[in-house]
């Protein structure tokens, strides 16, 4: 058996199973599964640099999301966190690139 040692997807045992492939699982805590899920990121942001893929992309949000969730955030509120930001802030619809600023 190839060890992993990550966090997976909820249906990822089932699909193994329905292989013909066995697994092993551990159910985590939420804080224990937060730990898992930055490493996740982590693994998943590289594999976007790597492809370049809008699949990965959505595995990034995903991940994100859950993070959020165990962090106390509805998705609801997430959202109405991102929108607070592009109101004060801006979004990246003009593909600004900063040069130089003598802000303090």
């Amino acid at each position: 058996m190839t060890s992993y040692h990550k966090a997976i997807r909820d249906k990822i045992p089932e699909i193994i199973k329905e292989s013909g492939g066995k697994c092993e699982v551990k159910k985590l805590t939420d804080e224990e599964f937060l730990v898992e899920l930055d490493k996740k990121l982590d693994e998943e942001l590289k594999e976007y640099h790597e492809s370049k893929s809008v699949e990965e992309l959505a595995d990034i949000v995903e991940v994100i999301q859950k993070i959020a969730n165990l962090r106390g955030s509805s998705l609801k509120e997430f959202e109405k966190i991102q929108q607070e930001k592009a109101e004060k802030r801006g979004k990246f619809e003009k593909n600004l690139f900063l040069i130089e600023s003598d802000e303090k």
